[in-house]
């Protein structure tokens, strides 16, 4: 019978739909580091149930019959470690769960912007009544940087809401865009894709969209550019730290929306990621190509 480490779990009740491989397959769960390198020995398959990659790294060793892994989260920059990329063992990811959501939060980000939202919910905490005028997001032009599915799906939606959407890969000049979205993975190629010289090209009432990762910022540069008003605002989802350190300008800032990466979360989005497991789990007892399947050597999934 297959054998399936489940990393970060501590029962079948953990990962919703689960009781769908009973028979199927013997299920080991391993919440922490100790338990992962005794449910390795003799596993083929590894379900990474958490962004905890640190114990499999400590847990390699374990790994003799591992032949692989389905990651739980979108990127899997944090799996990029020598042994496991120089290894002959598949890596999938669980594109496509997240995309709707997290196009969904950077439309309203969007028009939290255009409609002053941050500004009206200050003056509401001052019971301060204050009247605005705000901007319309029709026909405003948005630049996706990053296209992969996330990048496709917030494109998307921008088309759907009246606005002019451009894709590119990695980079591209901005200077007319009123909206730039980083949708990037992490990669050696795309960490500080947005610094100085890119916040500068941008047009001072563009906003920049952080949605990717957050090392593909130089953080200072992005800081820099909002006081030289070379930009007009920046809402974050993902940092160089995370936790932000309470230190860090961005969080005063009054032109920048902070959130606690959060825009791919949703209720239910532990059963689509189990979902996308199981019908990944049957197309590899059937011999058949795997779903989302990465590219270890560019550390991200092909494109479709």
């Amino acid at each position: 019978m297959t054998v399936i480490a489940i990393q970060g779990a501590s029962a079948a009740g953990d990962v919703p739909g689960l009781e769908a491989l009973a028979g199927a397959a013997e299920l080991r769960f391993a919440p922490d580091t100790e338990t992962l390198r005794r449910a390795l020995d003799g596993a083929e398959i590894l379900f990474g149930w958490t962004f905890n990659a640190d114990n499999l790294r400590e847990a390699w060793d374990c790994t003799g019959a591992l032949r692989w892994i389905h990651w739980s989260g979108a990127g899997v920059d944090a799996l990029m470690f020598a042994d496991l990329v120089n290894s002959d063992v598949m890596l999938t990811n669980t594109r496509g769960v997240y995309d709707r959501a997290m196009a969904e939060y950077v439309l309203g980000l969007i028009i939290a912007f255009a409609k002053r939202f941050p500004e009206s919910m200050t003056a509401q905490a001052e019971r301060r009544w204050q009247h605005k005028f705000s901007e319309r997001i029709d026909g405003k032009h948005a630049l996706v940087v990053g296209v992969g599915s996330i990048g496709r799906e917030i494109a998307r939606l921008l088309r759907a809401a009246g606005m002019t959407v451009a894709g590119v890969g990695r980079s591209a000049r901005a200077g007319d865009a009123d909206y730039v979205i980083g949708i990037l993975p992490l990669t050696e190629a795309t960490r500080n894709a947005f610094g100085a010289a890119q916040f500068a090209a941008m047009k001072p009432t563009a906003r920049f969209i952080n949605m990717g990762r957050g090392p593909s910022v130089d953080e200072a540069a992005l800081n820099a550019a909002l006081e030289a008003g070379e930009i007009a605002g920046a809402g974050l989802d993902v940092f160089v730290t995370e936790p932000l350190p309470d230190d860090s300008p961005l969080w005063s800032r009054p032109d920048v929306i902070v959130s606690p990466h959060m825009s791919g979360d949703y209720h239910g989005w532990d059963a689509d990621v189990a979902a996308l497991f199981i019908d990944n789990f049957h197309r590899y007892r059937a011999g058949e190509p795997l779903r989302n399947m990465i590219d270890k050597q560019q550390g991200f999934a092909a494109a479709g």
